[in-house]
């Protein structure tokens, strides 16, 4: 699996504990999944959830779906086992906890060796402000935004439109668009049975350029992967800008013109973007 253009519309966790939900999400639709150990456990079940998940992972059924392990913070009792014994079980990515500078992702690195990749929980106004250099950490794969936390470190108020979060939310999508290769993936939305407000949301994350959504009920998958997908006039508006730019530079020209608008070579690497997305949720659709 090329974990680099692997679609990312939906993420969703999943508890590390309990076996009923591990065995229903090697069915879901969803493109990522996120095993739990952290909020998700308590912390007299961890130890077991460990084991369970460690299980799970090494039975395998998972099919094409990526999968993370969110282990406990390495300032815990159970992040440094988390590390060991996941990474060692088959997780494709490790998702770090409790980060706020590039000096924690090296301390994971230094468990869990350097072959599996990391991604990095942004949770605290000092993940926030590091991002540039945590996202640009050799082993770093993915940001993950972890909006709850944020609105309480921030203090700020919950509001529909996230007014309050959007500076730390485009500063993460900034930092993984700087890097090259991360994949930037928006926060939860908690009201997991309000369908209308979490596409919303998911329209929101996306024309904020985030690659996909953290998910918390299998509900919302299908609304995730429906915003997170290009349209199929998105497509077909690719495949013609595509076309008549290289008509134009036939033409010893530099520009073109479609519907009326501007196209320049910019706009064709958006367009083969859009098309290589398109072309990966085809493919993993069909396995």
């Amino acid at each position: 699996m090329d974990l680099t253009t692997h679609p990312y519309r939906s993420v969703l966790y999943i508890p590390g504990s309990k076996e009923r939900a591990l065995d229903k999400a090697r069915t879901l639709p969803t493109d990522a999944i996120i095993f739990d150990l952290e909020d998700a456990v308590a912390p007299d079940a961890k130890a077991e959830a460990r084991a369970t998940l460690a299980q799970a992972l090494s039975d395998g059924g998972y099919g094409n779906r990526v999968k993370v392990v969110r282990i406990n913070a390495l300032t815990t009792e159970w992040g440094f086992e988390d590390a060991r014994v996941l990474g060692d079980a088959g997780a494709d990515v490790i998702l770090q906890p409790k980060v706020n500078t590039y000096a924690d992702v090296d301390n994971l690195s230094d468990l869990i060796g350097t072959e599996i990749p990391i991604w990095t929980m942004m949770e605290t106004p000092a993940s926030v402000f590091n991002a540039r250099e945590i996202a640009a950490h050799r082993q770093v794969t993915g940001l993950v935004a972890g909006t709850n936390d944020l609105t309480k470190e921030l203090g700020c108020r919950f509001r529909a439109d996230r007014m309050p979060l959007l500076a730390s939310l485009q500063m993460i999508v900034m930092a993984a668009r700087a890097a090259r290769g991360v994949v930037a993936l928006d926060g939860v939305y908690n009201r997991f049975r309000d369908g209308d407000g979490l596409k919303l949301e998911c329209e929101h994350g996306r024309d904020l350029g985030f690659d996909g959504k953290t998910l918390i009920h299998p509900d919302q998958i299908d609304i995730a992967n429906t915003a997170f997908a290009p349209t199929q006039y998105e497509i077909d508006t690719a495949m013609r800008q595509i076309e008549a730019y290289e008509e134009s530079k036939k033409q010893g020209q530099g520009i073109a013109v479609v519907d009326g608008q501007i196209v320049e070579n910019l706009h064709v690497v958006a367009a083969q973007r859009t098309l290589a997305k398109a072309e990966a949720i085809a493919q993993m659709a069909a396995e």
